[in-house]
């Protein structure tokens, strides 16, 4: 092997090559987990998922015939992200009081997979960075 290839300077080099690589990855990343962020803040959530329109909330999040007495009628539209993660902090949902508010957030808490709004509150639970 040629002089030029071992010792500090050789070492020296690589290690700044590397450090140029893995600062152009940062920077290639960050845009993407901006843009992530702001479609997660812009996701909606229904309650119910249109699969089940029309069934009332009980207080534990279950969905019940219509009219059952106890139980909360459906909002009016899909909520936000943002506005969720208000609520599941303690606040209420917009257009909602407390016990509505309580009811669709216990029914946004069971969200399983492949049901419409599981991913939006998926994400919400992701930490932020």
């Amino acid at each position: 092997m040629a002089d030029d290839q071992q010792g500090p300077e050789a070492t020296r080099r690589r290690a700044l090559m590397l450090g140029a690589a893995g600062a152009s990855a940062i920077v290639s990343i960050r845009p993407a987990l901006a843009q992530t962020s702001a479609s997660i803040a812009n996701c909606e959530i229904p309650v119910p998922d249109a699969s089940r329109a029309g069934s009332y909330i009980a207080a534990d999040g279950s969905l019940v015939p219509t009219g059952t007495p106890g139980a909360f009628p459906p909002p009016s539209g899909a909520f936000k992200a943002e506005d969720v993660r208000r609520a599941l902090a303690g606040g209420n949902l917009p257009g909602a009081d407390y016990n509505s508010s309580r009811a669709y957030t216990n029914y946004i808490r069971r969200l399983q997979s492949g049901t419409s709004g599981f991913t939006c509150f998926a994400s919400l639970q992701m930490p932020r960075g």
